[in-house]
């Protein structure tokens, strides 16, 4: 089960995610209580493991733009979680080869998903970034064949119940192992790891949740 980290703003939280078993990290350029600069990310991501997926959030962004701040910030991928099009995603794809497309839950978005061309769909709810809770049924008119990432008010408690809904190929968390906006809790990320852990067992996947044992495309890079 591929787990992302969202929001992270500092190095220890960074390092903390990693050590709990993280296989990508994700640093926040749209407007948002978590958001970072360029350079103060290049400065975490040095010193990270080249396993690791580091992942630039970005909304409604020019693509060139977007494309100039991955690299900037020694980022891997970019994840596009906005309005973006299929045109969009395909010329950041062309210059990064892992690209995030999130789309909301219940949007036009959804059933079309395959359109995009993505390295991987997030699923989110449907006021994207809010921290909220949908119906997880929605995401049975997801395209087969997607690698989905399942996001949107999942916490220690309830992300179990998600995955054995949903059946993700990973999931995606931020608000929901934070202390305040941009500080992540040590206590709930590592309680969230361990319930993604025990429901990835209950569906008889390995108990390893490391990029080492998971055929991610960046590993390949």
């Amino acid at each position: 089960m591929f787990v992302k980290i969202c929001g992270i703003t500092n190095e220890d939280d960074a390092l903390l995610a990693v050590a709990l078993g993280a296989d990508a990290l994700g640093f926040v350029f749209a407007p948002s209580p978590r958001q970072v600069v360029a350079k103060k990310v290049y400065d975490i991501t040095r010193r990270l493991p080249p396993e690791i997926l580091t992942v630039g959030v970005f909304r409604d962004e020019h693509p060139q733009r977007v494309i100039e701040l991955t690299h900037a910030a020694g980022l891997r991928a970019a994840q596009l979680h906005g309005h973006e099009t299929p045109s969009d995603v395909a010329e950041v794809s062309r210059h990064i080869r892992t690209v995030i497309k999130a789309v909301s839950a219940g949007s036009v978005d959804v059933s079309r998903a395959r359109d995009f061309a993505a390295s991987m769909i997030l699923l989110d709810a449907p006021a994207p970034g809010s921290g909220k809770v949908f119906d997880w049924k929605l995401a049975g008119e997801i395209p087969d064949g997607i690698k989905l990432v399942l996001a949107g008010g999942l916490t220690p408690e309830n992300v179990a119940s998600g995955i054995a809904q949903v059946r993700p190929f990973g999931v995606d968390i931020s608000s929901g192992v934070e202390s305040s906006p941009g500080r992540k809790d040590p206590i709930l990320m590592r309680r969230f790891m361990e319930a993604v852990r025990s429901a990835s067992e209950a569906q008889g996947e390995d108990a390893e949740l490391n990029a080492a044992s998971a055929p991610y495309d960046w590993m390949d890079e």
